[in-house]
């Protein structure tokens, strides 16, 4: 009974000569096919393409091509790989060509998808500020309006004034003039 139990709670081989369980995951079959690192195949293509578009492979494609013909139309016949028409380099040329083109197509691509996810970080982060910025505005609005309902020292300052003026009106306090004088006796 245990043994049965133990069974059950395995995961099938492969699926061939027993039924596979739907609750278990199958076990994944391995893939004639050899694999590869997508990231590191774009990295190596972004090296390439950044390459190519720099004036040194420009010097160096020109430095090849010159080494080439100067060969194939001075050297001894016999040893010439190439005659006249340049078959071969053309063969060559184009070749580079037909490689060059995809890695430059596939670093275009990964740097559109790079400056894609820049572009919605940067989207994000400018919501950010514009949220942020119209907060600062309402809470100084809101300031303003709380200080308008302040009172200031000035004000403070008239109001007190306006009180003793009308105390001394009403003579409940001798007049501002005549205090100075008595403190100076």
């Amino acid at each position: 009974m245990a043994r049965r139990e133990r069974e059950r709670s395995l995961p099938p081989v492969t699926g061939r000569g027993r039924r596979a369980r739907l609750d278990q995951p199958m076990v994944p079959r391995r893939s004639p096919l050899p694999e590869y690192d997508p990231e590191a195949f774009g990295r190596l293509s972004e090296r390439i393409a950044r390459f190519l578009g720099t004036g040194r492979f420009i010097v160096w494609m020109t430095v090849a091509i010159i080494l080439w013909v100067a060969w194939n139309t001075l050297a001894p016949r016999p040893l010439r790989f190439d005659e006249y028409p340049f078959i071969f380099l053309t063969l060559m040329l184009s070749l580079q060509a037909s490689y060059a083109a995809p890695l430059i197509l596939l670093a275009q691509n990964r740097q559109d998808d790079r400056d894609r996810v820049n572009l919605e970080q940067d989207r994000k982060r400018n919501e950010r500020s514009i949220a942020d910025t119209e907060y600062l505005t309402r809470e100084v609005a809101a300031l303003r309006m709380g200080m308008g309902e302040v009172a200031t020292r000035d004000w403070i300052r008239s109001e007190l004034q306006d009180l003793v003026k009308e105390l001394e009106q009403r003579g409940l306090v001798e007049p501002a003039a005549d205090r100075g004088r008595d403190r100076s006796r």
